[in-house]
């Protein structure tokens, strides 16, 4: 099948809309989710933008005095790719911004949410609006890849797009090699190798809760140096941690976050695995669907709240999905002929939820017993939907 030149993102709509209504609008990502692809595209035909990528010197060297060029280009839309480069801008920006305050100034892009984020909420609060993209939900490639394609390679891109799987392989640990040796480098106190290990640690027990002392112990570090780590690499957008489930109930419940890596390719990159086949017969194969489904689940409702639900005597449901008083549970089975256990059935009785979603690799839904129904991916967004 020949791909397009370009795939559309669920995110378009809504940063069109954003650059109507803000001053200035903040896509944030990981490197290579396809953030300056996307921009190009939504900046094609449009004479009154400007893009600048400050990894490119030429780009850097026009904002050497950002103040003057800057306000050369007030009657422009102003795009500032990799921003976090040159974080120096933001109080820039705001001034410009109240002097002229009118939508769709400066379109932002940035790697690393969480210097990037102190700084434009310090300087930019009131006057900008965030949005999130992730590699490639499966809502947008479904009709060119096959499902478990994209669970082996991931969302990234040149990952999922490179027609050998050697290819996507070495892209990956590419990827890896140079995020840890350059990308990290704009954060202090970290080594690059031991930062590589707990990488790889944290893959193996992806979907879990960690316990950060036996891994400094594993790594010959204190504990405190991991949570710096993870919190890294959080915020550079390659893991998330989902909390423990905090309702009303009067079980004992487990108080650990659980970790998991933000693609499944970068996952089974650290893993050495090669193919589906491989991915297939591995123990962390029913993390992986997990990791799929709560990555698709963020990137289409990233306003939800998430968190999972597991009792002291090991009863669990993967995710509590909320949207105030409303929940709605979500199971992930990597099988075609999805079982839930006793421990999932007192799980949801303690819960309560609205309803209850297995999702498992089938081609279409249907219901186990009364408000609880097995869901394919695309049923599991259309569920979701009405509780957004």
């Amino acid at each position: 099948m020949k791909l397009p030149l370009y795939f559309s993102r669920i995110l378009e709509g809504t940063i069109a809309d954003s650059l109507e209504r803000n001053p200035a609008t903040a896509i944030l990502g990981p490197r290579q989710c396809g953030k300056s692809t996307l921009v190009k595209h939504l900046l094609e035909g449009r004479g009154d933008a400007i893009y600048l990528d400050l990894e490119r010197p030429s780009d850097m060297n026009k904002l050497n005095d950002p103040e003057w060029f800057l306000k050369t280009q007030l009657d422009k839309l102003v795009c500032l790719d990799e921003i976090q480069r040159k974080p120096e801008l933001f109080p820039v920006l705001r001034s410009l911004i109240d002097g002229a305050r009118r939508p769709g100034m400066y379109l932002i892009l940035g790697s690393a949410s969480r210097d990037l984020l102190k700084q434009s909420s310090e300087s930019l609060a009131g006057r900008i609006s965030f949005k999130s993209l992730t590699p490639f939900l499966w809502e947008e490639i479904k009709q060119h890849v096959r499902l478990e394609t994209y669970l082996e390679r991931g969302g990234f891109p040149p990952s999922l797009l490179t027609p050998d799987e050697e290819g996507s392989f070495e892209w990956r640990q590419d990827f890896i090699q140079t995020f840890l040796e350059r990308d990290l480098l704009q954060f202090a106190g970290f080594i690059p190798v031991t930062m590589r290990r707990l990488w790889q640690m944290l893959a193996h027990s992806n979907g879990q809760t960690v316990n950060l002392s036996m891994l400094g112990k594993s790594l010959g570090v204190s504990h405190t140096t991991i949570r710096t780590y993870i919190d890294l690499l959080e915020g550079a957008f390659m893991l998330r941690q989902v909390q423990p489930f905090a309702g009303n109930t009067k079980k004992r419940l487990v108080k650990s976050p659980k970790i998991y890596l933000s693609d499944t390719g970068i996952a089974t990159a650290l893993l050495g695995l090669r193919n589906f086949e491989q991915a297939a017969g591995h123990p962390a194969f029913g993390a992986l669907w997990e990791t799929m489904v709560l990555n698709n689940m963020l990137g289409h409702f990233p306003r939800l709240e998430y968190t999972f639900y597991r009792t002291s005597e090991g009863h669990e449901i993967d995710f509590v999905v909320s949207n105030g008083n409303i929940r709605i549970a979500v199971e992930c089975i990597a099988s075609v002929a999805p079982k839930l256990t006793p421990g999932n059935y007192k799980s949801i009785a303690d819960i309560s939820p609205a309803a209850t979603l297995v999702v498992a690799p089938v081609s279409e839904g249907y219901p186990i017993k009364d408000g609880v129904e097995v869901v394919s991916m695309e049923g599991l967004v259309e569920r979701m939907r009405g509780i957004s």
